[in-house]
């Protein structure tokens, strides 16, 4: 959507209230973070052809046309996405994906501020609050808009085909089991991460495991010292808060 000239007015004089409170940097460069090891995993390529990018549970909230993209928009190209690991650990928890992200240019994140639809009540956020976007299937994707439309008309027609389906299981189930078997480090059995070639199209969506599940999480756009957006980053876990 197009933001009002009043809301914008409000998000430059606000812009502080948005900046993330860890450098998400850390997350791809350390191998360690508040005592657990950490691993950097490639999902493959993310389809961005028109530079407006949503995030969201895809069995969720992708299916509707109405979803609308961040107001800010990313370069347009094919770009690796990649997760931060909370590596398995001796008490027997699984891998954790702390947090995913497309890098636009290989220029270093200066800054990270939280990506906005542009209808936000940033005047009325409290200290310590984002707005991020819901999870209710343990799932969330990285995708540019031309890309949901497709995946849109992809799940209108899946489901006229399957009246009685379900997409995840009668579809994305086998997917991601098949994930697993080629690539089962950092997954769990039924698979925790899959890169989708919507059928008939030439768009990938990387989906993948939402952290510890269910809930609302914050999504950031990274600057660099010139002041360009070069990357985007889903943060699932703030693995100093929640390990210590």
């Amino acid at each position: 959507m197009i933001p009002t000239s009043e809301w914008l007015s409000q998000w430059e004089q606000q812009r502080d209230k948005l900046k993330c409170p860890v450098d998400l940097n850390d997350y791809f460069i350390l191998p360690e973070m508040a005592g657990k090891q950490l691993a950097v995993i490639d999902f493959g390529p993310t389809s961005i052809p028109t530079g407006q990018i949503l995030v969201r549970d895809p069995l969720c909230y992708l299916g509707s046309i109405k979803e609308q993209p961040y107001f800010q928009t990313a370069s347009v190209g094919t770009y690796s996405a990649e997760a931060c690991v909370v590596k398995p650990d001796e008490d027997g928890d699984c891998a954790r994906y702390a947090a995913v992200r497309l890098r636009f240019s290989d220029v270093p994140a200066v800054r990270f501020e939280e990506a906005l639809i542009g209808h936000e009540d940033i005047l009325g956020m409290g200290d310590g609050e984002f707005f991020g976007f819901n999870v209710d299937a343990g799932l969330a994707c990285i995708c540019d808009k031309q890309a949901h439309q497709a995946f849109c008309d992809f799940a209108s027609r899946w489901h006229q085909e399957h009246p009685d389906g379900n997409l995840y299981d009668d579809y994305f189930a086998a997917l991601f089991a098949e994930s697993y078997r080629e690539n089962p480090q950092y997954q769990r059995n039924g698979g925790d991460w899959i890169n989708w070639k919507i059928p008939d199209t030439e768009y990938h969506i990387p989906m993948f495991q939402s952290g510890f599940g269910d809930g609302a999480y914050p999504v950031y756009w990274g600057f660099d010292q010139a002041g360009e957006i070069c990357q985007i980053v889903v943060l699932f876990i703030d693995i100093q808060l929640a390990y210590t």
